[in-house]
């Protein structure tokens, strides 16, 4: 069995990984690496690949947390670990306690990671289309600013999620995204189908970290729907006509002192 291997962004210097579907011990549809307490997955099993992937980055399991995700702006302060599974409703996460280690699970939105490295600040966001047009990426800028960090220190990191190629969607959408800013507009390429479009999820994201002041961001650019056999995908999922998904945790922890 191997262990896991994440993908890192070489611009982040803290402990990190946007881990993939490999490493892990979940078998069936969740194999192997399968990091979701909400799904029906062995919870067992569950527990050691959350394990094994803190275990990677140094940090201890019981400090690893997670969020209720609700594809929403709100953003949790975290001063200390909770239960696994029981943590808040919200999207994403600050901290500067030392030890701790934020994880968000995906299965084609984005994870954000963040790390303001000089002053010890982390954040993690997790960045479905509803929730970068609603402003989690800022709201998590804004949460570490009032840490201490500075905007000027501040690097984020967009992880794998669904492809611009992969990634086909309605005027629903589409209208969605242009009422906030019409000028967003350049993230959607015409689509296949008539009143379809292709939107390219880290992009967006991607232009709404620079414009709320980042002047570093890194895109993995790792297609979660075309790589089936690295990631877990929803949409692949729908496209298959259903049945059991897990997903992928992407981690970024402060070294305990």
């Amino acid at each position: 069995m191997t262990d896991p291997s994440p993908l890192r962004a070489e611009t982040i210097a803290l402990p990190h990984g946007f881990f993939t579907r490999q490493g892990g011990v979940s078998t069936g549809p969740y194999a192997s690496l399968n990091c979701s307490l909400s799904g029906q997955d062995d919870k067992h099993a569950v527990h050691q690949n959350r394990a094994r992937a803190a275990h990677t980055l140094g940090a201890r399991p019981d400090n690893l947390v997670g969020l209720h995700q609700v594809h929403g702006p709100d953003v949790i302060r975290v001063t200390s670990p909770w239960r696994p599974g029981e943590g808040p409703k919200a999207d994403a996460m600050v901290t500067d306690c030392p030890g701790i280690a934020l994880g968000i699970v995906t299965a084609d939105c984005a994870p954000v990671l963040f790390a303001d490295d000089r002053n010890g600040i982390i954040g993690a966001a997790h960045a479905g289309w509803r929730g970068a047009v609603a402003g989690v990426l800022e709201a998590t800028i804004a949460a570490m600013l009032g840490l201490g960090a500075k905007r000027q220190n501040i690097r984020a990191a967009i992880g794998p999620c669904i492809g611009q190629r992969s990634y086909e969607v309605g005027a629903d959408l589409r209208d969605a995204v242009l009422a906030r800013n019409p000028e967003d507009a350049i993230h959607f390429a015409s689509g296949a189908r008539p009143q379809k479009w292709q939107f390219n999820l880290p992009a967006y994201c991607a232009a709404r970290l620079q414009t709320a002041g980042l002047t570093d961001v890194t895109d993995l650019a790792a297609d979660t729907l075309a790589r089936e056999a690295d990631f877990f995908s929803h949409r692949r999922r729908t496209l298959a006509g259903g049945g059991p998904i897990g997903h992928q945790i992407s981690v970024i922890a402060l070294p305990a002192s």
